[in-house]
């Protein structure tokens, strides 16, 4: 298998530094991105040319575009590109501040949107390319508390779901990887709401406690989440959706039967309000 050359946002830490150590040591190149500089300094001794790090703030539409521009500039090609940077936001949707929705916006939906609209003219260009967008379990269902988290990893498969119907004839093609909970830096990264005491006895209450006591399981392996990523991305057929660990997995499954039945329960009023022959 030849090299590949990888864009990458979000590296400094988490699933996004691990695919950059893996695909370094394989020998592909990758272009990285991050907030802040100095995160990968090590990498960069240790792997050379192989490593080009760029600063990118995901919210800054302008200096998203410039950096995809570089990017494909230093490269000439880039085989697959992988949006992983976000974060989590938690609160009921009462608590969390106009602020806190407008950066959860910003970083998880509108900036991925933005990166890909960037590339694009660049793979068709090309003559195709590979678009990794990371998810979550949260993509497909819900948890309290995560509401505006939801909103956008709920948008941004929508939005993969059209783009990659307009962008097929032109060779561009995406996996979207919908990770469970996985022991990364993830918890440690979350904006918190200000919680309010009317939440205490409900079901927002009740994840608050289970994410404060560690009742709520994480059993998700971070290099194995990564390794089947990359797997799944060297297929010369990846998977449109890609669901990772048991938790995901029975979790997706139970929305997804879950919003069938509703919608089999409501097939005669579905089928009721068509115009008449």
């Amino acid at each position: 298998m030849s090299n590949k050359t990888w864009f990458i946002t979000g590296t400094s830490t988490g699933l996004g530094r691990l695919m950059t150590e893996r695909l370094l040591a394989r020998g592909d190149n990758v272009i990285a991105t991050l907030r802040k500089p100095g995160a990968l300094d090590s990498l960069i001794a240790q792997y050379g040319e192989q490593l080009h790090v760029l600063l990118l703030d995901m919210t800054d539409t302008a200096s998203l575009r410039r950096v995809v521009q570089q990017a494909f500039g230093h490269a000439m090609r880039i085989d697959v590109l992988v949006s992983n940077a976000g974060y989590g936001l938690f609160g009921a949707s009462e608590e969390v501040s106009d602020a806190q929705i407008d950066r959860q916006i910003a970083t998880n939906l509108t900036g991925p949107i933005q990166l890909i609209r960037a590339a694009l003219p660049y793979l068709r260009q090309q003559g195709g390319g590979r678009i990794v967008q990371i998810s979550s379990e949260g993509g497909q269902m819900a948890w309290p508390n995560f509401s505006l988290y939801h909103a956008t990893k709920w948008g941004i498969e929508g939005f993969i779901e059209s783009v990659a119907q307009e962008v097929a004839p032109f060779g561009i093609d995406f996996l979207i990887a919908e990770p469970g909970p996985t022991e990364t830096n993830f918890a440690s990264g979350v904006d918190m709401a200000e919680p309010m005491a009317c939440y205490d006895n409900t079901p927002a209450g009740e994840v608050r406690r289970g994410l404060a006591n560690g009742s709520i399981a994480i059993n998700g392996d971070a290099a194995k989440t990564v390794e089947a990523i990359i797997t799944a991305t060297d297929a010369d057929a990846p998977p449109f959706r890609l669901a990772l660990g048991s938790k995901a997995y029975h979790s997706i499954r139970a929305a997804l039967n879950t919003r069938l039945d509703v919608l089999e329960e409501n097939r005669a009023v579905a089928m009721s309000v068509d115009k008449g022959e």
